[in-house]
């Protein structure tokens, strides 16, 4: 009878252990379950967060020419068409006499070695050679003068100041019409504000009521073309700055240019 007991015993107990570890197994299991469903819920929350962020550089990292094409859009194919013309007719304006003022650049002590060299070396002619081959608004000046070389001093002077006059001219060709330009896209652009003004006044009046979205809407489409007219004007005044500026640079070595020449002119004439 004492062994039926200890049997029931070592029965129970063993039966007791299974059941506390298969408790501590699911346990386990629910737990490791809790786990990985946090962990999956954090990639989740991690990845949507990556898209949206992915979202939001995406929209906030619009092209340049998306950006300006839609606020070209947004503030009327009509007066912005305007304001794109003016801009590229001045752009082209500027850029071709940019390249010719580079072009006409030239290195004026090397030039007047050059000539002197040659009016004591081979003479007039050789000089004027030497004037023809080189480019620039310095060369022809130096030409010209040269070749009234024989008519005398006082007449190569003249000669020099007033073809200096017709070479300072043709530098500054095409100036004025980059300066209407930028005088008229910001014209247009305003003019482009008011009529704007003017549309959304009469959307208040048509719907008897001032709504803030419809006004600001108004608003916000008629000031765009003044921006883009005052950016064409500022894109423009930069490119005209520059080129008044290298011609006067220009103009100025063409000047001492010139009273080298003469002083060259007068020694030569002595020597003779």
């Amino acid at each position: 009878m004492k062994k039926l007991f200890a049997l029931i015993a070592v029965l129970t107990i063993f039966m007791f252990g299974m059941s506390v570890n298969v408790v501590a197994q699911d346990e386990a299991e629910v737990a490791t379950e809790e786990v990985a469903e946090a962990a999956d819920s954090t990639t989740y929350d991690l990845y949507e967060d990556t898209v949206e962020e992915e979202a939001l550089k995406v929209e906030s990292g619009l092209s340049l020419h998306s950006q300006l094409k839609q606020k070209f859009i947004e503030g009327g194919p009509s007066f912005m068409a305007t304001v794109l013309i003016a801009l590229i007719l001045g752009l082209a304006l500027a850029i071709e006499r940019i390249i010719y003022l580079n072009l006409a650049s030239t290195n004026t002590k090397k030039l007047l070695a050059k000539v002197e060299d040659a009016l004591a070396n081979g003479g007039v002619e050789e000089a004027k050679e030497v004037c023809r081959n080189t480019r620039g608004p310095v060369a022809s000046i130096f030409y010209q003068g040269l070749d009234r070389y024989d008519d005398g001093v006082d007449v190569v002077e003249k000669s020099v100041v007033s073809y200096g006059s017709v070479q300072a001219g043709l530098l500054e060709k095409g100036l004025s019409w980059i300066a209407l330009f930028i005088a008229l896209a910001p014209m247009l652009g305003f003019m482009g504000t008011v009529i704007g003004m003017i549309g959304a006044f009469d959307a208040i009046e048509v719907a008897g009521d001032i709504s803030p979205s419809l006004v600001a809407g108004g608003i916000k489409v008629a000031l765009i073309t003044t921006v883009f007219g005052l950016i064409v004007a500022i894109v423009l005044q930069i490119f005209y700055n520059y080129c008044v500026a290298k011609i006067d640079s220009i103009v100025n070595s063409m000047e001492d240019a010139s009273i080298s020449l003469l002083d060259l002119v007068v020694k030569h004439s002595a020597k003779k």
